[in-house]
């Protein structure tokens, strides 16, 4: 597949994006020996005989794109300097590394995405890009409406309101209940601080869905790869919503 060339440097890890682009411009990278000088210029890295300096750039890392159903007692990083456990503990047999995107807390529990496309997830991540997320949320007491209105217009952390987001009382359990809720933003500890402003703390937070992904199948502590459909719906997903 063509791609413009400084992304090719870039992805192989030779350069930054812009620092590929002066390597270009300096007449250092070369397609099937011919010297580039523009910008634009694509190539296919798979077909392709790119060099840069002289030296023939290194195949690109596998991309890999798992969902991991996240138990709970573990830190979403890669690494913990209390040696605490982490989400890595269940990927040490991959053929390359990846990475969180985003976190769940240490005991929440739910969907995970983690993958070594770093483009990909900070598009994910950015706040303009919106990706829905939905969580199982159980809570002490049963909201009333005028609090569940209350989170479906947002309420105030940071001194600014969150936005608004899809909220209903999914079932009662005693003098607890579950709600479904579905965010496209993620402060800081974000669901149990907007419940605690209500009055209703969390017990427990599960995270059912992540844009187009579901749990279906994957039990607790387990993981499967995404498939081509599912990684495209990603990408169109970041694409639909975050201007390129």
């Amino acid at each position: 597949m063509a791609i413009r060339l400084q992304k090719i440097i870039a992805s192989a890890g030779v350069a930054s994006r812009r620092e590929a682009e002066r390597l270009i411009e300096e007449g250092r990278v070369t397609v099937n020996g011919t010297v580039v000088l523009q910008q634009g210029v694509l190539a296919d890295p798979e077909t392709d005989r790119i060099m840069v300096n002289g030296r023939l750039l290194p195949a690109a890392e596998k991309k890999i794109y798992i969902l991991f159903n996240k138990p709970r007692g573990c830190l979403t990083t890669v690494k913990d300097d209390r040696e605490r456990p982490t989400v890595m503990d269940f990927f040490k047999d991959l053929p390359a590394r990846v990475y969180p995107v985003g976190r769940l807390d240490f005991n929440t529990e739910g969907l995970l995405l983690l993958t070594n496309d770093g483009d990909l997830s900070k598009k994910l991540l950015a706040p303009k890009s919106k990706v829905p997320r939905t969580y199982l949320v159980k809570v002490r007491g049963v909201p009333d409406e005028k609090n569940l209105n209350r989170l479906r217009k947002g309420v105030r952390l940071d001194n600014r309101p969150t936005s608004p987001m899809n909220v209903h009382v999914q079932r009662i359990t005693g003098k607890n209940s579950i709600l479904s809720m579905k965010l496209t933003e993620g402060k800081y500890r974000h669901i149990k601080r907007v419940c605690e402003k209500v009055g209703h703390p969390v017990v427990k937070i599960n995270r059912i869905e992540f844009g187009k992904l579901s749990l279906t199948g994957v039990p607790l502590g387990a993981y499967r790869f995404l498939t081509p459909k599912e990684i495209r719906s990603l990408n169109g997903l970041v694409r639909e919503r975050v201007p390129q």
